[in-house]
Order: structure tokens, then C-alpha cells, then sequence
């Protein structure tokens, strides 16, 4: 098994960074890697899983704490031997528990339990998950949408229930662990010859072996199969952002439960808005005559447009606020806002009169009408002095 690499590694973060930037670091590295940026960049989709798997971990208070406490095995059932709090139990010692276990006889309290509880070899077994891309629109991440999803999954085989073996037989006990799915080995310690238990290499560690397999599923219990699932994305969903649909992943084993299907979410870039967690932003060109005078714009809004009244003078790069006007915030009613910003945009290709009339109109102002002009030059002027 690959060792895998420190989740706060893969993130770029430190081990104190606060949600917030653990959260920002996710994002920045989902975007990067994101599989529909690099269709045919298997590194890139191996980087995305491995950064969607350290935000799963780190973002999880209760799993960040197992994991600060005792790594990957904290977490991972299938790493080192069990997951703390999961099937069998944490051991932080490793094979150390069988050992003691055939040296003192029974379970070595703390030692994580018996040999038995942590390696029934016909256990039920949760099947594990499966990944999917879906890319919706700016307009359909900020309302919600329903979508149906094509994957392709393993599900129980209808024709041996899952058991692997041809109708009329069933799988046998496996006759070189007798069905323990563990057989005894003898380890050369300091010590002496220590017996340890290691998964039998017949059955695989499962306890039986089938004789006459199933045609259907050539003794796999399980086939692949492509399925359309229909999947609510909620209306707040961002970009890179990864929906978790329970029970819909690869079956079970031994009536184990289903893993889940996790849909990777990419949202497109809309022409006009562009969103900050839960707020919009936009800019709006208006006329040297509007930031003038004032006047009533119609400023557009992912609701609709709106009305909004600007002021006389508006300076160019004013930012005006409409609350509630930003996308709604996930599992709650409250909305962000939407912060407009307006430019005035410099008429070009004056003609000759046009431009007669400007300047009569600028020579027509008082000083007090360009208060930014004075200060600057009265500045100026104090520096050079």
C-alpha cells in the first residue's frame, strides 16, 4: 500500500491553520487540479482525489482530531490495520496485539481486543466510494438544480445474491484457514519464535473459496453496472465544492453497507457576476453626465434587475451595497450581499463643437468642484517648497 502523504501536506497548510484557511487552501488547489481543466492528465485527477480526501478529513472537527492524534489510521479503515472508532477498533500497535495475544492468551487489555473481533473474515464490509464531475451554470449554483448523473458502479450480482457461486452450490469453507480468513505464522523475535496472524492468501481472507463460480459475475459476487442517479444540488453550491450522496457508491460486501457517491461540483464563470463565498460582485459603466447630475440606474441582480438611485458627484469606482442581494447561504436562510461598483467611462471621438462645449464647461467650474485636484497640488506644492 502506498504511503500516503501528510493531509496538511497536501493542503499547503500548518497544523494550526484555522477552517477558514483550510478551507480557502481547498479551494485554490480544486480549481488547479479540477479533471475537467486536464482531461487527459491522470496526475491531475490523482491530485484532485488526494486534495478532495485531505478537505474531507481536516474540515471534519471530530476526524481533524483523530487524525492530529494518530495520522492516517485515525481515519482510513483500510490503513494500518483499522480506523479509530470504526469496525475492529483503532490498534496503535500493529501485529504487537497478536503478539501479546499468543503469548498471554485472550485479548492484552488496550491492546485494541481480540484478534477475532477485528478480523471476522465473512463481516459485513461497507463498499467503497466512487467519484464524479458535474459542471453547472453560475445562475444554476446560486438557485439549485436537480441533475441527472450517468456512473458506473459494482452492485450485488442478482443471479448469486452476491455469493460468488453458481446457482445450486455455494462458496465452502476454506480449507487451509478453515473459514478463519487468518492462518498462524511464526515470527524469529529476540525473544524466540512468536506466533502472529496474517490474512490467509487462499480465500484472500474471507473464510470461504468458491468452487464453481457464478457465470454472471466469474465469482465476484458483485458486477459493474451504469446507473443515472438523480442528485439534488443545493442553491449556494460552490465551485470545487464536493456533494456526498449516501448509499450511492460501489455495494457492499457480505451485507455490508454501500459506500457513497461524492459529486465534485464545477461551476462556470458567469459575463457579468463574480461571487466571494456567498456575495456578488459587478461593475457598472455609467456616463460623465450620470456621476454628474445622478440619475436612476438598473443594476442586474441574479433575482432580476433592480433599481438603484446614484447620487450627484458619484466618483468613479463607488461602491454601493444591496443587501440580501448575494446567494443564499448552504442549509441556512440567510443570503449574502451584492456590492456594485461603478466607473465613469470617458467619452472618446469628441467633435470640434463637443469639444468647445467641454471646455466652456470646465472653464465654467469653480475650484471647489475639483476638491481632490486642489488638495493634491496644495500638496505638491508644500513638498517642493
Amino acid at each position: 500500500m502506498a504511503e500516503k502523504r501528510d493531509y496538511y501536506e497536501v493542503l499547503g497548510v500548518q497544523k494550526s491553520a484555522s477552517a477558514d484557511e483550510i478551507k480557502k487552501a481547498y479551494r485554490s488547489l480544486a480549481r488547479k487540479y479540477h479533471p475537467d481543466l486536464h482531461p487527459d492528465d491522470k496526475n491531475c485527477a490523482e491530485k484532485f482525489k488526494e486534495v478532495n480526501e485531505a478537505y474531507e478529513v481536516l474540515s471534519d472537527p471530530s476526524k481533524k482530531e483523530r487524525y492530529d492524534q494518530f495520522g492516517h489510521a485515525g481515519v482510513d479503515p483500510n490503513y494500518g490495520g483499522g480506523a479509530y472508532g470504526g469496525g475492529g477498533g483503532f490498534n496503535p500497535f500493529g501485529d504487537m496485539g497478536d503478539i501479546f495475544e499468543n503469548l498471554f492468551g485472550g485479548g492484552f487489555g488496550g491492546f485494541g481486543g481480540s484478534s477475532s473481533s477485528r478480523s471476522r473474515a465473512n463481516a459485513p464490509r461497507r463498499g467503497s466510494d466512487i467519484e464524479t464531475t458535474v459542471t453547472i451554470d453560475f445562475m444554476e449554483a446560486c438557485s439549485g438544480i436537480k441533475r441527472e448523473i450517468k456512473i458506473n458502479r459494482q452492485e450485488k450480482c442478482t443471479e448469486c445474491n452476491g455469493t460468488g457461486a453458481a446457482a445450486g452450490s455455494s462458496p465452502q469453507t476454506c480449507p487451509e484457514c478453515n473459514g478463519m480468513g487468518q492462518v498462524k505464522v511464526g515470527q524469529r523475535t529476540p525473544f524466540g519464535v512468536i506466533s502472529s496472524t496474517k490474512p490467509c492468501t487462499k480465500c484472500g481472507g474471507k473464510g470461504k473459496v468458491v468452487t464453481n463460480p457464478c457465470s454472471k459475475c466469474n465469482g465476484n459476487g458483485r458486477i459493474r453496472t451504469s446507473k443515472s442517479i438523480s442528485v439534488d444540488i443545493p442553491a449556494g453550491i460552490d465551485d470545487g465544492q464536493v456533494l456526498r450522496v449516501s448509499g450511492q457508491g460501489n455495494s457492499g460486501e457480505n451485507g455490508g453497507p454501500n459506500g457513497n457517491l461524492n459529486v465534485a461540483v464545477r461551476v462556470k464563470s458567469h459575463p457579468i457576476f463574480e461571487r466571494d463565498e456567498y456575495d456578488i460582485h459587478c461593475e457598472i459603466p455609467i456616463t460623465y453626465a450620470q456621476a454628474v447630475m445622478g440619475d436612476e440606474l438598473i443594476v442586474p441582480t441574479i433575482d432580476g434587475n433592480v433599481k438603484y438611485s446614484i447620487s450627484e458627484g458619484t466618483q468613479t469606482g463607488t461602491v454601493f451595497r444591496l443587501k440580501g442581494k448575494g446567494v443564499k447561504k448552504l442549509q441556512r436562510s440567510e443570503r449574502g450581499d451584492q456590492y456594485v461598483k461603478v466607473y465613469v467611462e470617458v467619452p472618446k471621438s469628441l467633435d470640434k463643437k463637443q469639444k468647445e462645449l467641454l471646455k466652456a464647461f470646465e472653464d465654467s467650474l469653480e475650484e471647489k468642484n475639483y476638491e481632490k485636484k486642489k488638495n493634491f497640488f496644495d500638496k505638491l506644492k508644500d513638498l517642493f517648497k
